[in-house]
C-alpha cells in the first residue's frame, strides 16, 4: 500500500491550466484500481492519495504521469507501508 502526498510547489499558480488533465489522472487511477482515496492537504497544501494493488516501480511511474507533478505544479512523495494490523474491514489490503 502506499501514502502519495502531492505538495504545492512555487509554480501553483499553473494549477488551473492543468486542472482538466490532472482530473483525467486521477480518474485512470481509480478505473485501474489502484487509487482507494483522493482528498485534499489541508490547510491548501496539495493532495493525498491512498493507492495499492501495484508495485513501487509502477507507481513511481504513474505518479510521474500527473500534469501536476510532470509540469512541477506539485513535488511528489511515495511512502510504502506494509500493513502489520488491519481493521477487518481493510483486510483485502494484507494481500
Amino acid at each position: 500500500m502506499f501514502i502519495v502526498t502531492l505538495k504545492f510547489s512555487d509554480n501553483k499558480a499553473r494549477a488551473g491550466d492543468l486542472m482538466d488533465g490532472h482530473k483525467a489522472w486521477i480518474k485512470d487511477g481509480f478505473d485501474q484500481g489502484l487509487f482507494l482515496m483522493v482528498g485534499s492537504l489541508q490547510p491548501n497544501m496539495g493532495g493525498g492519495i491512498i493507492a495499492h494493488n501495484t508495485t513501487r516501480e509502477e507507481i513511481e511511474v504513474f505518479v510521474g504521469e500527473d500534469p501536476f507533478v510532470s509540469e512541477g505544479v506539485v513535488s511528489a512523495e511515495i511512502l510504502e507501508i506494509t500493513p502489520a494490523r488491519l481493521d477487518e474491514r481493510l483486510e483485502f489490503l494484507a494481500a
